[in-house]
């Protein structure tokens, strides 16, 4: 499946968005640098045209720079997002249930495009799930930040995706360590037994 993967790329004319793929890892050290205005519509365009079902496009982001809120949304969770108090772009994914029942994989694929246009801009991303969390007083993520947002009762939270200028570069993950067994053919396989010694 290996070389068939490799002989995919190979004949591929311009395969734009694979560098991207590679390099992309969660980053949660930023640099003190403001995303350009440029950036950021660039970052929402790749939101708003994710796919979505039925085409209903029902996801919604809020956009967060203010450092008294990003610093506030660190603690929506008990441990896990604490990074939000160093970046400079917070944008926080809502979904919306009465609207879409497929709202999760919606906002979702969202958020993924975003991340993966704020890697080939450049910049470092970091999903910091809210949806189905607690913070550390066991209040759920999602009403923390609903009542520090206004966010109306109807949408949901899913996450917010922390977005900035890297302060290292990260490394893509090696070749090698990809799982090629995870990949079927037709059917579902066993994994082989491993042998065991008599």
């Amino acid at each position: 499946m290996k070389q068939l993967g490799e002989e995919l790329i190979q004949e591929s004319d311009t395969p734009a968005l694979l560098p991207a793929i590679h390099s992309r890892r969660s980053v949660r050290k930023f640099v003190d640098t403001p995303l350009t205005g440029e950036e950021v519509q660039i970052l929402l365009e790749a939101g708003l045209r994710a796919p979505s079902s039925k085409n209903r496009h029902t996801t919604q982001f809020i956009l967060i720079e203010d450092r008294e809120k990003l610093d506030a949304l660190s603690y929506m969770r008990e441990a896990g997002a604490g990074f939000l108090r160093q970046v400079p772009l917070g944008i926080v994914i809502l979904g919306s249930p009465m609207e879409c029942e497929r709202w999760i994989a919606d906002a979702s694929l969202a958020a993924g495009y975003i991340q993966l246009q704020a890697e080939a801009l450049g910049l470092g991303s970091c999903w910091a799930d809210v949806y189905g969390c607690y913070t550390g007083n066991g209040q759920e993520s999602a009403e923390y930040v609903r009542n520090l947002l206004d966010i109306p009762y109807q949408l949901e939270v899913l996450c917010i995706l922390a977005i900035g200028h890297k302060a290292a570069p990260s490394e893509p993950r090696p070749t090698e360590s990809l799982k090629w067994e995870k990949i079927h053919i037709g059917k579902y396989v066993l994994p082989e037994e491993p042998a065991h010694e008599a």
